[in-house]
């Protein structure tokens, strides 16, 4: 799939709270669409959990990542720091004026916030180069 996008200079690996309310679900979707974009990867923060070495060390590894958490409870940061994985870049949904609610119907207004949360976190401290090919910013495979 090729199509010219802006993203880092460094793969981002995306780790998401995929919690029992809008705002895990929130999350999730995020990185989903962001995934699709080109912008990053999803990656799998159950198998950080389960403490399985190659998502460790992937994690442990890449150069950037973000974590995303629907709300202050931080389940993925959580995760992050049982597994002694550094937090590099960290959002949480509720820091952003979302509600939490129990409301499983997400607000497109709601999503797109989040993703420009997420790239703009990501970009910070990384400057911006175009991206013409979306397997040059996979970073989990």
């Amino acid at each position: 799939m090729n199509q010219e996008c802006c993203a880092s200079n460094r793969p981002v690996m995306m780790l998401t709270c995929s919690g029992a309310s809008n705002v895990g679900q929130l999350s999730n979707h995020a990185a989903v669409e962001l995934t699709r974009d080109g912008f990053g990867k999803m990656f799998c923060l159950a198998g950080i959990g389960g403490h399985l070495d190659g998502f460790v060390q992937s994690a442990k590894d890449v150069p950037q990542m973000v974590a995303i958490d629907g709300c202050d409870t931080g389940c993925a940061k959580a995760t992050l720091e049982h597994a002694e994985v550094p937090l590099k870049n960290y959002i949480v949904l509720t820091e952003l004026g979302i509600e939490k609610t129990h409301d499983f119907d997400l607000k497109r207004e709601e999503l797109e916030r989040v993703k420009e949360a997420v790239k703009g976190v990501c970009f910070e401290n990384s400057p911006l180069i175009p991206v013409v090919d979306q397997d040059s910013v996979n970073c989990c495979t």
